[in-house]
């Protein structure tokens, strides 16, 4: 096996089986076609690159019902604000004819912000549905992959870009080369591109597993950023860790020499090593925890239903789809799981096939436990459903490790 980045043989981690596509949730009528790959993970000692051995063909991930819209959460929308104003406070502020770019726009989350500033923009958006809505909201958005092409064609009608912005998309693209490769043909010369993504050493200390699906094809560290990009004449300048999904690193690159190197970026490195981001022996640990994780997940759940308690999962996320199909989990140990996106009603979650209800039907029902997988939105989720503990309700949680919360333990 090589490494997508630098070509280097690279070392098997794990694999966690057999997975359809994360964000595949399906009607009943399309049980018997569904596509399924091996979800492989494995290890650069090279670039300190932690990848995915195989990934499925971006379309099937990204198109025209893709069933994730990033305004639905209340939290999100404060924090694509702030970064809107962070931007335009520290890198726009008195500059003429500024351009911003976003890979990935979603819905317009960040963008409208920029938009209603009056800014010259544009959103590059792979699944035309989300793509829409961010028109919708006043964006300026194209339908399509970046890459290369898609870069020369932007040129064709606009200036060169101050910022080239992407959340939590990054880690999605298998081809940085080619990333790189189009960020310098777009960046102007003094130009910054930044970019967050889940991080590596977050998804290690809490064994949060779940991040790893067929759209994560990386996981970054500043350690794999800075030898990746260096490759292409792009160094890290700045970092900042986010709490964001769970735990994020903010990367801020520039053409090599442009900016000073913040300390940040020295400190962040040094912290790396201490953590073992670059040694085999800190992954193969990892999974360990992982099965542990596993064995402790299943064993509760099947203690409960011996019990004749009632389990429900709150949030069909993508990353859930990681969780059920690794521990096979189905609908014997989970009645059904209740989600705020509208898309997913009346679907069944990829490969588990358990019913996907509204968050109402959650409100109604009284199970006596509920899973939380979207648990990096924990506190919003926990203040907006209070009366499921008041009421004598369950949390299950997983992350960093199986437990239980009610009304005695939780604070």
């Amino acid at each position: 096996m090589k490494c997508r980045v630098c070509s280097k043989n690279i070392e098997s981690i794990m694999s966690f089986g057999s997975m359809p596509i994360a964000n595949g949730f399906l009607s009943l009528d399309k049980f018997k076609n569904e596509y399924f790959f091996e979800l492989n993970t494995a290890f650069c000692m090279n670039c300190k690159m932690f990848q995915l051995v195989d990934q499925p063909d971006p379309k099937m991930m990204f198109h025209d019902s893709y069933a994730f819209f990033s305004s639905t959460s209340r939290k999100m929308e404060e924090y694509f604000k702030n970064v809107a104003e962070h931007f335009m406070n520290n890198y726009l502020r008195n500059t003429e004819n500024a351009f911003v770019i976003e890979i990935g726009c979603n819905d317009g989350i960040m963008l409208k912000h920029i938009s209603n500033r009056g800014i010259k923009h544009l959103g590059i958006e792979p699944s035309s549905n989300v793509a829409e809505v961010a028109k919708q909201n006043g964006v300026n958005a194209i339908t399509s992959f970046f890459n290369e092409e898609t870069a020369a064609y932007i040129l064709e009608s606009n200036n060169h870009a101050d910022i080239i912005f992407a959340a939590n998309v990054m880690c999605h693209i298998p081809d940085i080369h080619s990333v790189a490769r189009s960020v310098n043909l777009l960046l102007k010369e003094n130009g910054i591109f930044v970019f967050e993504d889940p991080y590596l050493g977050d998804v290690l200390q809490k064994t949060s597993y779940d991040q790893i699906y067929d759209e994560h094809v990386y996981l970054f560290s500043v350690h794999s950023i800075t030898n990746a990009f260096g490759l292409n004449n792009l160094e890290v300048f700045h970092v900042e860790p986010q709490l964001t999904h769970g735990g994020s690193m903010r990367y801020y690159l520039c053409r090599r020499g442009s900016k000073d190197i913040n300390i940040s970026v020295t400190k962040q490195l040094k912290k790396e090593k201490e953590l073992g981001l670059d040694k085999f022996q800190t992954f193969q640990k990892f999974k360990l925890n992982c099965e542990q994780n596993k064995n402790d997940l299943i064993k509760l759940l099947n203690k409960l239903k011996e019990d004749g308690k009632r389990v429900v999962g709150y949030a069909a996320t993508s990353k859930s789809t990681t969780i059920l199909n690794y521990c096979g989990i189905d609908s014997s140990l989970i009645e059904y799981i209740s989600d705020t996106t509208p898309i997913k009603y009346g679907k069944f979650t990829p490969g588990s096939h358990i019913p996907v209800k509204s968050y109402e039907e959650f409100k109604k029902d009284k199970p006596d436990y509920a899973v939380l997988f979207a648990w990096n939105h924990s506190n919003e989720i926990f203040e907006k459903e209070c009366d499921f503990l008041k009421n004598g309700g369950n949390w299950i949680v997983f992350v960093p490790e199986v437990k239980i919360l009610n009304k005695e333990t939780y604070s």
